[in-house]
Formats: C-alpha cells, sequence, structure tokens
C-alpha cells in the first residue's frame, strides 16, 4: 500500500532538519523495514520564485510504500528507537508525524493515480 503524509519542518531550523535526515539510526531503518516499509522518500516543498534555499519549502511530503501502515505504527510505537527519533523531530517540525493508532488514518487523500 502507498500512503502519503505532509509534516512541516520549522523554518528556522530546515538546515538542522537536513542534517538530521542523514544521520537516521540503522537501528531505526532497520526496524522500519521489518514492520513492512518497502521504502519512505521525503521531498521539501516551497516556491519555485523563492531562492534556491528557499526553494524546498517547509512543508514536507512522505511517501510510504509499506505492507500494512496501521500494523507498521503499531509495531514502531514502543520501540525506544522509534520513541527517540519522533522526539527529535518534534524539536525541528511545526507540524510532526503521528505514530498513534490514530495516525494510521492520518495519510492523504488520493485524489487521482495514472489509469
Amino acid at each position: 500500500m502507498r500512503i502519503a503524509l505532509h509534516t512541516k519542518v520549522r523554518a528556522d531550523r530546515i538546515a538542522e532538519y537536513e542534517a538530521a535526515r542523514q544521520e537516521v539510526p540503522v537501528e531505526l531503518t532497520d526496524a522500519i523495514r521489518a514492520a513492512g516499509a518497502i521504502s519512505w522518500t521525503i521531498g521539501r516543498w516551497g516556491s519555485p520564485r523563492a531562492s534556491a534555499f528557499e526553494r524546498g519549502g517547509t512543508d514536507l511530503f512522505h511517501v510510504l510504500d509499506c505492507e500494512d501502515y496501521g500494523r507498521l505504527l503499531a509495531e514502531l510505537e514502543k520501540l525506544p528507537v522509534n520513541v527517540a527519533w519522533p522526539a527529535r523531530m518534534a524539536e525541528l517540525l511545526d507540524v510532526v508525524h503521528d505514530y498513534s493508532d490514530e495516525g494510521a488514518d492520518a495519510g492523504l487523500p488520493v485524489v487521482g493515480e495514472l489509469p
């Protein structure tokens, strides 16, 4: 299944966020894969008229391919490494990823697909 999510980085923490993304703990990426994730891509979007740095903007769009998103969240929710990572991200984000049971229904609605 494919899930699309939206989070938002704080404008004054973009560089720190991007640096943190380069240091995701291997233990966490292994746990995400073991929970059924096939891929997880995050893009940063902003105005095409902005400067090169600002062009990425503060809106983060996640595309996650996984076997079962609800199961993935349930398996990750209590893992210490996954508790630590969202806490770290919360320092950098205005809108955070919801790892709770309610988060399983928080994906962006699909409005179209290539036939």
